[in-house]
C-alpha cells in the first residue's frame, strides 16, 4: 500500500490489527448481533452497509458462515476507493458472490434504489462523525431502506457528551423496538440493534442522509 493511499480512514483501520483495542471489541458485538439476525431468518437476506470501510462485519461473518454466503446478498458502500478494494477483493477471496462493493458517497440514497427495502443495515462507524441532527435524520430515513421487521445494526462512541440514550429514543420515535444494546461502559463503545415495527416507507432518491463532520 503507497503512501498516497495511506488516508486518514485507511489508518484508521489499523486499529483493527489489535484485537484488544476498543474498535476490535466493538467488532465482536457488532459481528454477534449481526450472526443473531442470520439464525433468526434462514432463508434469502439483503444486507445493506452504510459506510462500509473494509467490511470487515459483514465479510467477518460470511467468513466464518460458509452456507450464509450462498443466502445473503450485500450492498456494501464506502467512499475510500483503497477500503473498497480491500472489501471488494476479500468478497472475491470467499466466493461470496452476492456481495458488491460499490466505491462511492453511503449518504445519497439513490445508492440503495436496487436493494431498498432490505433485512438488515449495518450502520456502523457513522454516528460518531455526524451531528446530532444529522443523526437524528438518518434515522429518521432508515424505513425507506428497511423491510418491516427488518434490523439496523449501529454503533455509537459514549465519550461525553453521551448522546446513546437520545439516538435509542430517535428509534423508537422512528418507529423501531430495541432489540439490544452493549456497552463496554461509560467512554466507551455501545452497540445497538433496532428492528423496524413500523411499515416500510417508499425510497425517495436523489436525497442526502448525512454529512460528516470536519476532522479534529
Amino acid at each position: 500500500m503507497g503512501a498516497a493511499e495511506r488516508t486518514h480512514w485507511v489508518e484508521w483501520h489499523d486499529q483493527y490489527r489489535d484485537p484488544t483495542s476498543p474498535l476490535s471489541k466493538r467488532l465482536v458485538v457488532v459481528k454477534r448481533l449481526l450472526d443473531t439476525v442470520l439464525d433468526e431468518q434462514p432463508g434469502e437476506l439483503q444486507v445493506i452497509s452504510i459506510c462500509a470501510g473494509a467490511g470487515l462485519d459483514v465479510l467477518g461473518v460470511l467468513e466464518n458462515r460458509e452456507s450464509a454466503r450462498r443466502r445473503v446478498k450485500a450492498l456494501l458502500v464506502e467512499r475510500d476507493p483503497t477500503l473498497a478494494d480491500g472489501a471488494r477483493a476479500w468478497a472475491r477471496e470467499l466466493g461470496a458472490d452476492g456481495v458488491a462493493v460499490v466505491t462511492g458517497d453511503a449518504a445519497e440514497t439513490s445508492q440503495y434504489a436496487t436493494v431498498a427495502p432490505a433485512d438488515v443495515v449495518m450502520a456502523c462507524g457513522v454516528f460518531g462523525n455526524l451531528s446530532d441532527f444529522d443523526i437524528q435524520r438518518t434515522i429518521a430515513a432508515l424505513p425507506q431502506l428497511l423491510r418491516t421487521g427488518g434490523s439496523v445494526i449501529w454503533t455509537r462512541h459514549r465519550r461525553a457528551p453521551d448522546i446513546t440514550p437520545e439516538i435509542r429514543a430517535w428509534y423508537a420515535a422512528a418507529g423501531f423496538e430495541e432489540r439490544a444494546f452493549e456497552s463496554a461502559g461509560e467512554n466507551s463503545f455501545g452497540v445497538g440493534r433496532h428492528v423496524l415495527t413500523a411499515p416500510s416507507e417508499p425510497l425517495v432518491t436523489g436525497k442526502r442522509l448525512f454529512t460528516f463532520l470536519p476532522r479534529p
